[in-house]
């Protein structure tokens, strides 16, 4: 694709600016954000300004599918950083207006939507959804590692978006998506087991481990392992992804699930989450995965960590959270455009290769000290 890539971004929120921002130091992208929020449209249109950001605002309602049509046939590609239950809606207006489409996803039965939407794609359109940091970033780093042996058996990959200075019970602050994080606690886990495709349950498998002199817990959540389950089913034995939090954490959150069952009354729980659990900028973001298997005839282990930071672009600071996550999306963009990857059909994690994604402008950020 050698002209300027027209994008239109659905969601004016966090992560939506983040995305806006980053794709914007670079003038080979034209970008419209949009959103049903107009006092968060103006807000954003101001901060924009300010640094000399060319971003174009749009005030749509997205439950609005003919408007919808209209403003992507406009473009090249859709960007969804909207909850995941809009999702499969705007997949299918994409289809019709010829235009790729990207999303942040963790919800499987999206993704699994999305996949077939994917079927009828036309030349030069993709659908790649999960292109965050789990699912995303972490599914590249994995698949990029597991490449480094000659046969496998185990693959783990943990991650978690934690406050710098917890102070509550659940030492734990809102940092992303309340919907993506109770959608986690909620639904099954995928993993592989003896070489099979297994589903386990949500908070369950806690285990405990320490880096750089601070001990953490992990345990199962849904969507994190992306489409991996998939490709590496009967090539490895073993496959999970788990959250890490501060220990504590899951035994207070497995009371308001299970024992107060806010499991089955969702919508109450995300209104306690958002009443009295506070946001924080202040956050960190940390990356573990190793992999276990035979390099020729050795027996060796291959890992990966880091903590990830917040950071500053044109004079906007972001959060660690919402780098981490925006980058992920905004180098599967750039990659896509750059004809590094397909460009047709429904595309995975998988198809990034690791060393491509952290040589990319916007992958660096994943290399940085």
């Amino acid at each position: 694709m050698k002209h300027n890539m027209k994008l239109l971004i659905l969601g004016s929120g966090n992560i939506g600016s983040t995305i806006a921002t980053l794709l914007s130091q670079y003038d080979d992208y034209e970008i419209t954000i949009a959103s049903h929020n107009e006092k968060s449209l103006k807000k954003l249109k101001k901060s924009f300004k300010k640094v000399h950001v060319a971003i174009t605002t749009l005030l749509i309602d997205v439950s609005d599918s003919k408007l919808l049509k209209k403003e992507f046939t406009k473009v090249d590609v859709v960007v969804s950083a909207l909850s995941y239950y809009y999702n499969i809606e705007i997949a299918k207006v994409a289809l019709k207006a010829e235009c790729s489409y990207f999303d942040l996803t963790e919800d499987r039965a999206t993704t699994s939507a999305i996949k077939k939407i994917a079927n009828d794609a036309t030349k030069g359109q993709v659908f790649m959804p999960q292109c965050g940091l789990a699912p995303g970033f972490i599914g590249i780093l994995a698949y990029g590692l597991s490449h480094k042996l000659t046969k496998l058996k185990s693959l783990k990959m943990r991650v978690g978006a934690l406050p710098l200075y917890p102070t509550n019970q659940l030492k734990y602050n809102l940092s992303w998506s309340t919907d993506g994080l109770i959608n986690e606690y909620c639904n099954p886990s995928e993993v592989i087991l003896d070489g099979k495709k297994q589903e386990v349950m949500p908070l369950e498998g806690l285990e405990y481990f320490n880096f750089e002199g601070v001990e953490y817990e992990t345990f199962n959540t849904s969507g994190g392992l992306g489409t991996l389950c998939d490709t590496l089913e009967g090539k490895i034995d073993e496959l999970s992804y788990k959250t890490i939090r501060y220990k504590g954490h899951r035994f207070l959150i497995d009371f308001l699930l299970n024992d107060l069952n806010l499991k089955n009354r969702r919508a109450m729980l995300k209104e306690i989450f958002e009443a009295e659990i506070p946001m924080t900028q202040q956050d960190v973001v940390l990356v573990f995965c190793s992999v276990i298997g035979y390099k020729n005839s050795k027996f060796s282990q291959i890992s990966y960590a880091k903590k990830l930071y917040g950071k500053t672009v044109l004079n906007q600071t972001f959060s660690a959270i919402e780098m981490t996550t925006a980058v992920g999306i905004c180098t599967a963009i750039d990659l896509f455009k750059t004809e590094v990857l397909p460009q047709q059909g429904f595309l995975t994690q998988e198809d990034i290769n690791l060393d491509i994604f952290l040589k990319n402008r916007f992958g660096v950020y994943y290399e940085e000290k």
